[in-house]
Order: C-alpha cells, then structure tokens, then sequence
C-alpha cells in the first residue's frame, strides 16, 4: 500500500517545556545532590542540624506525616527525597532517612507507591497534551486531570486534619486505601502507554483490557471505564462524522481508517487492479476493540457516503436518524446506530447508481458490444475492416479502425443505442494465449508464431465508463470481458470463413464431381462448420445468456455496492471459466482446431479449382499425380482435424467431472468425432 498522507502537528511553544515551574514538572527534575544531606532543619538553639533520629518518637510522627503529605503531591519533604533511577525504563523511588523509627519507616514506605503513581500518572497527563499524542491522550490526560484534582482534595483535607492536631500516621494510611487500588491501575495503564507510545486506539484498547482484568474489583473497574468512555468521547466524534456524512476528519491520524489520497477516481479506467475501491480507504491493523466486529461495516458506509459527495450529491444520514455515539450501555446503542447508518448509504448509493446513472443499461449495453449479443454492426465492422484486419499486428492501424468501426456502428441497428460512443478500439500485442499466461516457449506444438500474428487474433474494443460506474465497470472487469470478446470474435471469424469455403462447395454442386476429392472436401467443410457453429452456439446460450439473466436478477434485489461488485465480478469469473479462458489444456486444443479450420478455409479455393482442372485435362499422368496431392492435402487436412477433435472429446470429458457445465459440449465434441 502506498504511504498516506503524513500527519503534521503543532509543535509545543520553547517556553512550555524549559519552564518546569510553570507545568508542574518542577517536583520531576534530578537534583544535583541528596535532599537528605543538604535539607535537614535544625531543631537546637546552638544551630547543629540533626538526622530524624536524633527526635523521640512522637515528634518524628509529625514530621513524616508532613513530609508524606507532600510526597503525596511529588514534592520532596525535609527527611523523605525523591530518586529517579536511568536505565532501560526510567524510574521513580522514595526515600527515608535511615534514622527514622523503624516502624514509622515501614508505614511510610506503604504510603510510597501511591506517592509514585501520583508521579507518574501526573507525568503522563504532561506529556500526553503534546498535540503529536492526539486527541485519544488529549481526552485521557484529561480525564486523568480531573481525577488527580479529586485526589489533591483529599490530599487537602488530610493536610487540615493533621493542622488541627487529628491525623496519625496510621489515620493517614487508613484514608489513603480507597484510593490505592484506582491509582495503581491507571499508573499500570499510562506506564503501559508510555512505553508502548500508544495513541488513538492502543489506549482505547489498553484501557478496555486493563477494565476486564479488573472485574474483580467492581470500583477499580467502573473507574477505568469511565476513563475509556472520557477517552473515547473524541474517537467518536470522529467517527459519527465518517458514518454520517463519509468525511474523515483525522487531524493526528489515530482514526483506524486510513485514506490514501494518492488514488483518484480516475485511476479505476485505468488501473487493471482497480485499487482505488480496495485502498483508497483502508483499515489499519488497530481498530478499537468495541468496533472490532463492525468495522468492515463502518469502513463501507462511509465509503459509500464519499462515492455520493464525489458524485455531486452532498448526501448525509438525515439529522432524525442520527444519534450521539456512546460506547457504554448494555443495549450497545452505538451498533445500532451503525447499522442505521450503513443500511441508509447503502440504499441511497444503490439506487443513485441504478437510477440516475443506469447501471443495468450500461451493463446491458456492454453486452450488446463486447459479448456480441447483437452482432450485426460486427458483420459490417468484420466485412469493411477485413484488410485492416489481416495484416500483421504491428502494421494495424487502431486510427483507421476506429474510423471503420464507427461507421458500422453508424450504419446499422446501433446507431439507435445512445452509449455506441463511448466504444473504442484497441489491439493487443500478444495472442489470447500468451495474454492468459498459457503459452510456454518450450511447447513444441505451440500454434503461435509472433511475426504472424495479425489484428484478427489481436483486436479488441473498450469501454469507456464514467464514474460512479467505474466502480462497478472497471479497469479489472473490462479486461475480462475483452478476453471474452477477443475468444467469440475469432470464433466468428473462423465460421465466417468456413461459410465461405462452404459457399464455394455449394457452388459447385451442378457440376460432375464424381471421382474428385470434392465430396470428401464438401464433407470435412461441413463438419468443421459443425463444430465451431456448435461452439458459438455453447458460449452463446449455455454460458453467456444463463449466467447474464443469473446476475441481472441479483441486481434487483441488491442493497449495496460491494454487492453488486460482487455479483458482477462472479458473472465474469463465471463466464471466463464457461467460456474455457480458465482451463488451459481446453483452450489449447480449441485454439489449435481453429487454426486447423482456418489453413484449410483458406486453402479450399486452391482444393477446388485444382479439382475442377483435373476432371477437365486430357493428360493421364498429370492427372493422376494432381488428383493424389489434391486428395492428399484433403486427408492430411481431414486427418488433423479428427485427430485433434478426438483428443479434444476425453480433455473435455475430464473437465466435465469439476465443470459440470462441460458435459453438454463434452457430448457434442464426442458427437461430431464419430461421425
């Protein structure tokens, strides 16, 4: 996939990050040397400063309670210091002074890790309201400011009891419990996120994880997902904007919808992999995990909105079907919403597409010229265009074809089909076989000979589609349905040359051909006919036809675009295989026979006359050896031709057994070689 679009973001002023007073990050910075050596007040009139342990026991109880309070908040206190260690993960430690009571130690390392989450949760909420975190951190850090103001409250309140003389240090921990669990998960979540550099939905989904793993603990829990619900409040609004009106507005890229605004509506006439419906919009590999399942839905409906914006149409889901986004609640709103959505855009596209752009007409005319539905401007096109048309590929001129094909289009039925302009003429340098990849070099009975290739194995038409339905009719889908065309117009100019080997026999019917090789020559003609006539009859109406009135029904019940690509693409895939252009041992031998018929279609005037002049010499001897190479010219002609249609029946036979569809042409094959 080609890169999206990058993402630019305001940078943070100089002055927001070299003031550390200003921000809060003051408590954060390194000191140079130990508070515990530097700080210590002195308590004596003679001014000798003294460790903690130099006081009794009750008075060390009032100075550690002061000093916590202030840990509580990150800032150091007179006997209790703040390290930071540098390592793999940096990280952040309290310390006593080793003076201190031992069991006032103890209690005050208890209280410690609360200390600590409040520093590295206060970290977080600093760095996270960078405009490079995006708005998912943006509304966490938030969310996390509140909570910690909460937290600076109680913090407050314990400072006054113990002004007023009523807070113990036991007090202090009793009243710090509530809030330990709750702090030690969301210290878990932004420590998690921080190294990770997590943004838009690996917070959302860390979150989420962090609530389920706590079910245990019902306040811990609904704590965290209040903190996803704060969190994803700008997720969706980002995405009630795509579900609603097809637009992304992303400014940090953290949507899991990626737009790659390289590819243009226009690609899809000329991209081959029609990429532009696949990958202008995309899904990326981090989708929230409370959209996991409907992403794909989300994805389409706003894409579906998009084709009609870029249609001219500025078509939004109606202001009475649109709801606000939650993601709490046990009747899931928000998927209901959804599917509100989705089922909106896809109707409106559907019908859009159907109504005013005529899908089903378009497709039928497509029909009408590249699967010769109606062949009569063909016949002229092939009459006019004959000398075009046999010349060597690279001497074809595509100018003076599409000259000729638009008077033939002018001058018959098509005339009156108001799409016969958007026709257009191209040729390949290639055969079929070497298009489809099933020509090898190292086949010794290969049939094609480069230099002789001419525009009749090679010419094609095009169609020219206009979007929105190049959607549907694109680069990918025309190019199966000029293989198609490229098969039935060789098969039609096989049989308009075996006609006219026929014509030659029939006219010669008054004539005594007794004891020529004319009957024999009359015989083969028809059995040739036979076979390719059948064939066409084969791609016409037990393969084309059915399968054409199979997807033409779908489409009227279809209720989305994808459906109807979907329909489509099966009615080609199907008609490629129906049509042998997928199973390569069949098209070989089939393209062999027609060339077998094609030698002798042109080689039937030469058979003729030579048998006509025969009858009416006078020369034994030359008679006899004219009569034995025209007769054996006939049977070596013969003799292929029944060679390969017989090896031609068992191919068919086998194909039949995974392509039922087979066996009628399979029988008729069989047919003709017993005849």
């Amino acid at each position: 996939m080609e890169s999206m679009s990058p993402i630019s973001c305001p940078t943070t002023p100089r002055w927001n990050q070299d003031r550390p007073f200003l921000t809060g990050r003051f408590h954060q910075e390194t000191r140079p040397s130990s508070k515990l050596a530097d700080s210590k007040r002195s308590s004596s009139s003679s001014g000798v400063d003294q460790a903690i342990g130099c006081y009794d026991t009750a008075l060390q109880e009032l100075i550690v309670i002061d000093d916590l309070l202030s840990a509580l908040v990150g800032i150091e206190g007179r006997y209790i210091s703040i390290e930071r260690f540098h390592g793999k993960e940096d990280s952040i430690a309290f310390q006593v002074d080793r003076s201190m009571e031992l069991a006032l130690q103890e209690l005050a390392k208890r209280i410690f890790p609360l200390c600590e989450y409040y520093l590295l949760i206060d970290q977080f909420v600093e760095s996270s309201s960078q405009f490079k975190n995006g708005l998912v951190n943006h509304a966490f850090a938030a969310a996390l400011r509140a909570l910690l103001l909460d937290y600076q409250a109680m913090v407050a309140q314990l400072e006054h009891q113990f002004r007023l003389e009523r807070l113990s240090i036991q007090g202090l921990w009793f009243y710090c419990q509530p809030m330990m669990g709750s702090m030690r998960a969301l210290a878990a979540v932004v420590q998690q996120a921080s190294t990770k550099h997590f943004v838009g939905s690996g917070v959302l989904n860390l979150l989420q994880s962090q609530a389920k793993a706590m079910a245990g603990d019902n306040s811990v829990r609904s704590l965290l997902e209040k903190m996803t619900e704060c969190a994803s409040n700008a997720y969706l609004s980002i995405l009630e904007r795509w579900v609603y009106e097809g637009i992304i507005e992303d400014p940090y890229g953290e949507f899991f919808i990626a737009e790659n605004r390289s590819l243009k509506k226009e690609s899809l006439s000329q991209d081959s992999t029609a990429k532009y419906w696949s990958q202008r919009y995309s899904l990326k590999d981090t989708i929230p995990g409370f959209l996991a399942n409907i992403a794909a839905t989300i994805l389409t409906t706003g894409k579906y909105l998009n084709v009609m914006r870029e249609c001219g149409h500025n078509v939004q889901v109606p202001l009475s079907e649109r709801s606000k986004l939650t993601i709490f609640g046990s009747n899931h709103h928000y998927l209901e919403c959804i599917k509100a959505a989705h089922e909106f855009a896809s109707i409106e596209l559907v019908n859009l597409i159907k109504d005013k752009y005529d899908l089903v007409g378009r497709l039928r005319s497509i029909k009408h010229y590249l699967l010769l539905d109606q062949g009569d401007f063909l016949v002229h096109f092939m009459d006019i265009a004959r000398e075009e048309l046999n010349k060597k590929v690279h001497e074809v001129s595509v100018e003076k074809l599409q000259s000729l094909l638009d008077l033939a289009l002018r001058t018959t039925a098509a005339a009156a089909d108001p799409c016969h302009e958007d026709l257009t003429c191209c040729v390949d340098r290639a055969s079929l076989l070497t298009t489809l990849g099933m020509h090898k070099d190292s086949d010794s009975n290969s049939i094609e000979d480069p230099v002789s290739i001419t525009g009749l194995e090679t010419f094609s038409l095009s169609y020219k589609v206009q979007w929105p339905l190049s959607i549907v009719i694109s680069k990918k889908a025309l190019s199966k349905y000029q293989l198609i065309f490229r098969f039935l117009f060789h098969c039609k100019h096989v049989e308009r040359q075996l006609c006219g080997a026929w014509q030659i026999h029939q006219g010669i019917r008054s004539m005594n051909s007794k004891g020529t090789a004319i009957p024999r020559s009359s015989l083969l003609c028809r059995s040739m006919l036979k076979f390719i006539s059948s064939l066409l009859h084969y791609l016409t109406f037990e393969v084309l036809e059915p399968n054409w009135h199979v997807m033409h029904d779908r489409l009227q019940s279809t209720r989305s675009v994808d459906e109807v690509i979907q329909h489509h693409e099966f009615f080609l895939d199907k008609c490629l295989r129906g049509c042998l252009l997928l199973l390569p041992d069949v098209l070989k031998k089939m393209e062999k026979l027609k060339s077998v018929c094609l030698q002798y279609a042109a080689a039937t005037q030469w058979l003729i006359s030579s048998s006509i002049d025969i009858n009416s010499q006078s020369h034994p001897q030359k008679t006899m050896i004219r009569d034995t190479i025209v007769t054996e010219s006939i049977f070596n002609f013969e003799r292929e031709f029944n060679t390969e249609l017989q090896s031609l029946g068992p191919v068919l036979s086998k194909g039949s057994q995974a392509e039922p569809y087979l066996t009628h042409l399979s029988q008729w094959i069989l047919g003709v070689s017993k005849e």
